[in-house]
Formats: C-alpha cells, sequence, structure tokens
C-alpha cells in the first residue's frame, strides 16, 4: 500500500469522512492538523495551492478533498492507486 496524507483539521467533517472512506480500506493515513500547526497550514498550501481541509496525497499523487476521493471510489479507481 502507498501512503497517504490528510491535511485535515478537527473539525472538518469531511475530514471524518475521508478518514473513514480509508479506514473502511484498511488505510492509517499520516495525519496533519493544519488547525494546530502554521508551519503545517504553510507547508498544505505551498504544497497543494489550495487552503480548504481535508487535501490528501496517495504517495505523492495529490487526489484533492473528500470529494475527490470519493469520486475516485465511486469510479472503482481508488484501490489502484493505493496498490500502486
Amino acid at each position: 500500500m502507498k501512503p497517504v496524507t490528510l491535511y485535515t483539521t478537527s473539525h472538518c467533517p469531511y475530514c471524518v469522512n475521508a478518514k473513514s472512506l480509508l479506514a473502511r480500506k484498511g488505510i492509517t493515513p499520516n495525519e496533519i492538523d493544519v488547525a494546530s500547526s502554521p508551519q503545517a497550514l504553510a507547508q498544505m498550501m505551498e504544497r497543494t495551492r489550495r487552503r480548504t481541509v481535508p487535501q490528501i496525497y496517495i504517495g505523492e499523487l495529490h487526489v484533492g478533498g473528500f470529494d475527490d476521493l470519493a469520486a475516485l471510489e465511486r469510479r472503482g479507481e481508488l484501490d489502484g492507486l493505493l496498490q500502486g
């Protein structure tokens, strides 16, 4: 399995949904809480060019937010990305 990185905040329902979807796949992501760290927020914004959470990486591939992750799952593409 490829590593999954998830930029989150503790009060974000979309972050909870992303973690839940990944948990159903047996994935425990590397979670980075951007609310508690200005440096992590700056890193996320530099890396993704986005300000909203969650921002999700599978390996080095930026898949976007929860809606993008869920769309990959609906299309049957998520498992392949996770396997690499």
